[in-house]
């Protein structure tokens, strides 16, 4: 069977500059920008965000559920976390822990989209 070696997200944005801030800011990703500023790719690790720039599109906070995109699995929560309210990130779940084992952090991003972070608790 194949592998999956890389986890990208697609998702749009109004506002290119401020999505790039709040990622490399919160939670510490590094920029590419791709073209003529219709695309900024955001990189940590084994994950890239793919931002594309759709300023008449529908705001995430009206998608209901559908805002929230990705799960991103840490090694260190607390320092997520850490950082997090060190920028001033718009938490939306405190640090819990959850039944299914693991311990995990919602943010909302500045054009709305939700993520959660979690690490397993040992």
């Amino acid at each position: 069977m194949a592998t999956i070696t890389r986890n990208r997200h697609v998702i749009a944005v109004h506002d290119l500059a401020s999505c790039a801030d709040w990622y490399t800011r919160v939670l510490a990703f590094r920029p590419e920008w791709i073209g003529d500023d219709e695309w900024v790719f955001l990189h940590r690790d084994a994950v890239t965000i793919m931002a594309g720039k759709c300023p008449d599109d529908i705001p995430p906070p009206e998608l209901g559920c559908h805002q929230y995109f990705a799960y991103l699995e840490t090694d260190d929560l607390d320092a997520e976390h850490a950082r997090a309210v060190r920028e001033g990130a718009d938490i939306t779940k405190p640090l819990t822990d959850e039944p299914w084992g693991m311990r995990e952090l919602g943010l909302r991003t500045a054009d709305g989209h939700r993520i959660m972070l979690g690490q397993p608790i040992v």
